[in-house]
């Protein structure tokens, strides 16, 4: 599906909040622009409603934004293309972003806010046995390209282990694929594996899990120390008031974020 662009602000400040606008902090003063790839669900996904952005990292912005005195502005993005909207100026932060070594070389990105890892999910009829990633091996795999579940598989092929892979552009096509029978797995991170596989009714289980070796933060223009600087101290207060936490007890139904720090 191609990714469609559009602008949703939302007013985060809350009356009589005494929050003062850090101006010059943002592209616009007073507005937290947000690029972001609708479509990844639990993280940041459409409502029922199709209009409303809702997810983890929705919730996490906001949070944020209130403590730095700001209102959001949602820009949809495909993923692709994420990070390279932070170097040409079209938003402020691209969320959800695996923080790797690679990537910080090019972009600013904040303390981690949660820890992931890589998982496999396959269906539960009929029943695939996966204990270790090698055990793909022959069979369908799907992952959404240019992700770290895109960057894990291609190790395994490096080693010599023989697949057949199919990369689409949104994570909700991995899992289409599944449904209809046209792959035998998907990879991804386990945020997502937990939310598809968790569902009462759902036809996915959660084959396989890494270890919790990896940590989504902020990622921000290099060079932009001023409002990495603000996040960070953001983040430490909502780690230290429970605001993260019960953000992911409301999403995940349990802490996936004290590990990050």
């Amino acid at each position: 599906m191609k990714a469609f662009l559009f602008l949703c602000t939302i007013v985060v400040l809350l009356n009589g909040c005494t929050k003062q606008t850090q101006q010059g902090l943002t592209l616009v003063d007073g507005v937290l622009s947000v690029g972001v790839e609708v479509g990844y669900p639990p993280m940041e996904y459409l409502d029922i409603d199709g209009k409303t952005l809702i997810g983890f990292d929705i919730e996490l912005v906001k949070a944020l934004a209130e403590k730095l005195g700001l209102q959001l502005n949602f820009i949809d993005t495909a993923w692709e293309g994420i990070m390279a909207g932070l170097d040409t100026g079209k938003y402020d932060i691209a969320i959800n972003i695996t923080i790797l070594p690679e990537r910080q070389l090019k972009h600013n990105f904040t303390k981690p806010y949660i820890a992931s890892s890589i998982a496999i999910v396959a269906l539960k009829k009929p029943s695939l046995e996966i204990t270790q990633p090698k055990d793909i091996a022959g069979m369908r795999v799907a992952c959404q390209s240019d992700t770290t579940a895109h960057y894990f598989i291609e190790k395994i092929s490096q080693k010599g282990i023989k697949f057949t892979q199919f990369s689409y552009d949104k994570i909700l096509n991995c899992f289409d694929d599944l449904h209809l029978g046209r792959v035998d797995l998907v990879v991804a991170d386990n945020l997502i594996a937990y939310y598809y596989a968790g569902k009462e009714g759902s036809p996915f289980k959660l084959a396989w899990q890494g270890p919790a070796d990896e940590f989504i933060g902020i990622c921000l223009k290099k060079g932009n120390d001023p409002l990495t600087i603000a996040l960070d101290n953001a983040l430490d207060e909502l780690f230290a008031d429970g605001t993260l936490i019960s953000i992911s007890e409301q999403i995940f139904k349990s802490d996936l974020v004290s590990s990050a720090r």
